[in-house]
């Protein structure tokens, strides 16, 4: 992908993204986004992806909403930098979540492009592309993630 990187995400211009890992198949965006490089997170119905337990493996907004939600996220109003939290973007195309991307400062968020690559970028970089747009954002205070690397 990273070859094509801007003719599959006409929104990232060499200005608005830098590349910030190499390519790796141990983890993706929805895994990235929830802080976990060491498995692939998907709702699918073979089981071969983690997906937390309790929660059904369906293609849902509202299914990835209770994910993120079972670590501490809540829906807010926007992706607005607020210090003191993490943020998420969960992005939607046919009315399927399609990636999740994960809020670093006032200017950029992070993203793992499928099993591909790692970027920042800007809000918009990944929108409007392969992932549709973004349909929610949350937010969890960022004790929760510190406690959750003290585990």
């Amino acid at each position: 992908m990273n070859g094509s990187l801007e003719s599959s995400f006409p929104n990232l211009k060499p200005r608005n993204y830098k590349v910030t890992s190499p390519k790796s198949i141990e983890y993706n965006c929805i895994a990235w986004a929830a802080n976990d490089t060491s498995a692939c997170w998907w709702p699918d119905s073979f089981d071969l992806y983690y997906w937390p337990s309790g929660i059904e493996r369906t293609e849902t907004l509202e299914t990835f909403i209770k994910v993120f939600e079972s670590l501490f996220y809540n829906i807010c109003d926007s992706g607005e930098f607020e210090e003191g939290f993490e943020k998420i973007a969960i992005y939607v195309k046919e009315n399927k979540p399609t990636h999740a991307a994960r809020q670093i400062n006032a200017k950029y968020w992070t993203s793992k492009l499928g099993k591909d690559i790692d970027i920042k970028h800007e809000i918009g970089g990944v929108s409007d592309s392969v992932y549709g747009s973004i349909s929610v954002f949350m937010k969890r205070h960022l004790s929760f993630t510190k406690l959750k690397n003290l585990a």
